[in-house]
């Protein structure tokens, strides 16, 4: 019977290994001069070229409406109806889950590998990303529905994946929606598991906190906020609005009290995006994948996470809650993702050399802020896991009621599970956690991209509708300021 166990979970393992590196791993590789290769996996096959795609059929939508991105964030707000959370509150939202450990680590990774030429991509990948975000979230909006158990509205990749293939299916659940919500609510449990254990490893480094301390304070304040009906969106207009401040003071103070080497941090960045000694010796895919991964997995664009946000907002018009979280995906990538990026930059490279990951970047503080590095680490890692951790159970709250029905059984049950699971990965590191994670979010993204080009027409349709709105709305001004 062990035996027999034992080889189940063998079995079990390398049926998920084999699914994984098929998402994750090198899909296709071309050779470059030099010797080199360009290692190009499944999902950037996919997103990049979506991105291009909908950014050609949307007129180069976040370049030409950037500005008016900025002005829907800044008009002024309406009283909603109870339970609803305004389009603002679903970008605060989607901003807690985009900005993470991917923003910090995963900056601090992709220059490690790639190179100072890896954030120009990285830059470039999210103003491709935005157009990608602005379709699904539009999508989510128009097939949103009435959510009983919260108030206000539900939806997101499953229900408009649900709508597509209704016809088909008399009305039946999809098989590919299920997936997708499926898909989800496994990656969230092993995000979940990172969050915990990110969170007492950073305390533990710079308080000397054991982690059995830290995860049982963490658990029990997550506990109190999750586990109240509608306590997440409050916490996060509060927590998210704050973290980021706080890390873009820090950042500017940084770069100007080393304004002096400002530009040849630029020029370090542009040559080495498309440097020719990066192409001679072959480390040219390095520069591009690594930027390419970061910008693309860290703003979440195309996985089909932010719609379970968009979908939320109660909005006059739905192109205006995919414009705003379009613009997430700058503040995500070419803003926060730039912070860690100019923080890792201005630290001379003598310093860093051989180091990665978290010792890396704990380094770089060390050298902008003395002790207080480390501290500043530990909070920003405390701000940014625990409000993602708040984040991504509001986005399996619709996924949960797709599945499950709506009732408060199976809600509870699931936001138990991951307070659980951010216990256990407080006091162990599993390496199969953080694959998990990676896992779930490769296969929601092809869930999710299956349905997007069929339904993408309906986002460009709403998002003309709104330009001629805001046409009318602006010639009627005119006549009446006349």
């Amino acid at each position: 019977m062990v035996d027999f166990f034992q080889s189940a979970g063998s079995g079990f393992r390398e049926a998920f290994y084999a699914v994984f590196n098929v998402l994750w791993g090198d899909f296709i590789t071309i050779p470059l001069p030099g010797g080199g290769q360009l290692g190009i996996s499944l999902l950037v096959m996919i997103l990049i070229p979506s991105g291009i795609y909908f950014t050609i059929r949307s007129r180069f939508m976040p370049f030409r409406l950037f500005p008016e991105m900025i002005r829907v964030v800044t008009e002024k707000k309406t009283s909603g109806k109870y339970g609803t959370i305004s389009g603002v509150q679903a970008l605060i939202v989607s901003t807690a889950t985009r900005v993470g450990m991917g923003n910090l680590v995963g900056v601090v990774a992709a220059i490690s590998a790639g190179g100072a030429g890896a954030v120009f991509w990285m830059w470039l990948i999210a103003l491709l990303g935005s157009s990608t975000a602005f379709v699904e979230a539009t999508l989510a909006q128009l097939y949103k529905e009435k959510d009983p158990l919260y108030g206000g509205y539900r939806g997101g990749p499953a229900y408009y994946i649900h709508c597509l293939f209704k016809k088909k299916r008399g009305g039946k659940k999809s098989i590919l929606a299920c997936l997708f919500a499926v898909s989800g609510l496994v990656c969230w449990c092993g995000i979940s598991q990172v969050i915990g254990n990110s969170v007492s490893s950073a305390f533990e480094n710079a308080f000397q906190i054991p982690p059995l301390v830290t995860t049982v304070l963490l658990v029990a304040l997550a506990a109190v906020i999750v586990l109240r009906k509608n306590a997440t969106v409050r916490v996060l207009d509060i927590m998210v609005p704050v973290m980021a401040v706080f890390y873009l003071l820090i950042t500017f103070y940084i770069i100007l009290t080393n304004i002096t080497t400002l530009p040849g941090v630029f020029q370090r960045i542009f040559e080495e995006a498309f440097g020719i000694r990066q192409v001679v010796s072959g480390g040219l895919g390095a520069v591009i994948m690594n930027g390419a991964k970061r910008g693309l997995f860290s703003n979440e664009a195309g996985s089909g996470s932010a719609p379970c946000a968009a979908a939320a907002a109660d909005s006059s018009h739905p192109a205006k809650v995919g414009l705003l979280q379009a613009l997430g995906v700058f503040i995500d990538t070419l803003v926060i993702c730039s912070c860690t990026a100019m923080i890792m930059l201005l630290t001379p490279e003598a310093m860093t050399s051989g180091l990665e990951g978290m010792a890396l970047l704990q380094t770089a503080m060390q050298y902008h802020m003395g002790s207080a590095g480390g501290i500043f680490i530990a909070l920003i890692i405390w701000l940014f896991s625990f409000s993602t951790f708040i984040g991504i159970l509001f986005y399996a709250r619709s996924n949960i009621a797709y599945l499950f029905g709506d009732n408060w059984i199976s809600q509870t049950l699931y936001k138990i599970l991951a307070l659980i699971m951010l216990f256990i990965g407080g006091l162990a590191a599993y390496s199969f956690v953080w694959d998990l994670g990676d896992f779930g979010v490769g296969l929601m993204t092809i869930f999710n991209m299956i349905a997007l080009f069929p339904l993408a027409p309906q986002a460009m349709k709403a998002l003309r509708d709104y330009e001629q709105q805001r046409a009318l709305e602006k010639v009627k001004r005119k006549g009446v300021e006349n």
